[in-house]
């Protein structure tokens, strides 16, 4: 005997609310999910294996489309063919109406969502408008390992790092096209049993070479910073007393401090490393906090001209070319690991801590949980007597 076919009806659709999974028949089912979600699935055998196909939100997808997808599934399987493969096949009209420029104009804000700043989404815009420029027109689907090569072989060995990202991320886009199903085959832009074998290794670069001043010029910098008005200074002279990174600083929000404790938090989501960093505050960088105070706008310590966004690593870059001095600010946490190595008697993993750095392989980070904080103090509060010896009383 047939089993019945079409047991649902619109109406009723439309007012079965209760958790469940409801035939229709012929392996079409409505989906009520605990969370009130309703959805149409397809369940059918096929290499003598259960199979599960998801036809479409039922707020969409209405009963009789809902049966067409389910007949329209079966007649390829009739044929042989997998529903759920051909289901992801890219529709030639529509893939080669979306060009690479426009699905990364798209999927980069997505992305985006993710990322820790608004630097690094600025970074992914900029290099693939100017390095990737002769992808945006062709169609997603039509992009070749030549096109690729074209974008990198100009910069991939005098611009290796940027060539490096620029490659990584045409890959990021690439695959997501073939996950929308706007592209099939294997991904152009894959390094590993492709590129490689076309291109040349990369030269490791060589780390660590931020322009920095010898510590022992550092007071004297910080007495004639200390001179000098402006938000930009004083965010300068507290990422000195801090050995902070830059971008930690500038984007720090009021709420990160805590006064009373004398302590800096900032959360994993805003460090390089994504673990929660500490800083002990010393008395000098309390005393900026208190100048900062009365210029508040927003919630962010040091604003720039507009509450709603921090300053800009440029305003530091500028006040150097100000003050006559070839430096970087990343630079002065070297000068800050080279004097507590070389004139305090403070414990390697404790400066290192102070910098954030990870200590020891990843078992013995799982043992030292505590994050040394009342032993930094003592180094933080010397580092700031230091930096601050050539200050006038």
């Amino acid at each position: 005997m047939a089993r019945a076919v079409n047991k649902l009806t619109a109406l009723t659709v439309s007012r079965t609310k209760e958790p469940g999974r409801y035939g229709d028949g012929a392996g079409l089912y409505l989906v009520v999910d605990p969370g009130g979600a309703r959805r149409w699935i397809m369940i059918f055998r096929q290499g003598g294996k259960q199979r599960e196909m998801g036809l479409g939100s039922a707020a969409v997808v209405s009963l009789a489309d809902a049966r067409r997808r389910r007949d329209e599934a079966h007649k390829l399987i009739s044929e042989g063919r997998d529903p759920i493969a051909e289901r992801k096949r890219p529709d030639p009209t529509t893939a080669t109406a979306v060009t690479f420029g426009a699905f990364a104009d798209a999927l980069v804000p997505e992305l985006a969502k993710g990322f820790r700043n608004e630097k690094h989404k600025a970074q992914w815009t900029s290099t693939l408008n100017t390095y990737a420029a002769s992808l945006r027109l062709k169609p997603v689907a039509d992009i070749t390992t030549d096109d690729v090569l074209a974008v990198l072989s100009p910069i991939w060995t005098t611009k290796n790092e940027t060539a490096a990202r620029v490659r990584g991320r045409i890959e990021k886009i690439l695959d997501a096209a073939k996950a929308k199903g706007l592209r099939t085959g294997e991904n152009p832009a894959r390094w590993r049993g492709h590129l490689d074998q076309l291109l040349s290794r990369r030269k490791k670069l060589t780390r660590g070479h931020h322009a920095a001043l010898p510590f022992k010029d550092v007071p004297a910098f910080v007495a004639k910073l200390r001179k000098r008005s402006g938000i930009s200074a004083r965010a300068l002279e507290f990422t000195i007393l801090t050995a902070a990174r830059v971008g930690e600083v500038l984007e720090c929000p009021w709420s990160e401090i805590d006064l009373k404790a004398k302590v800096w938090t900032v959360p994993a989501s805003r460090m390089k490393a994504e673990r929660e960093h500490r800083v002990p505050l010393s008395p000098r960088a309390l005393e900026i906090l208190a100048e900062m105070a009365p210029l508040r706008r927003g919630n962010l310590v040091f604003p720039s001209f507009r509450t709603d966004k921090p300053m800009s690593d440029m305003a530091l870059s500028a006040l150097y070319k100000r003050m006559g001095v070839k430096a970087t600010t990343h630079g002065f946490r070297s000068s800050f690991r080279d004097w507590a190595g070389e004139t305090t008697t403070f414990p390697r993993e404790v400066a290192e801590v102070a910098l954030s750095h990870a200590i020891g392989d990843e078992t013995e980070r799982a043992y030292r949980r505590a994050d040394a904080l009342e032993k930094r103090r003592p180094l933080m509060d010397a580092w700031a007597e230091f930096v601050t010896s050539e200050v006038p009383v």
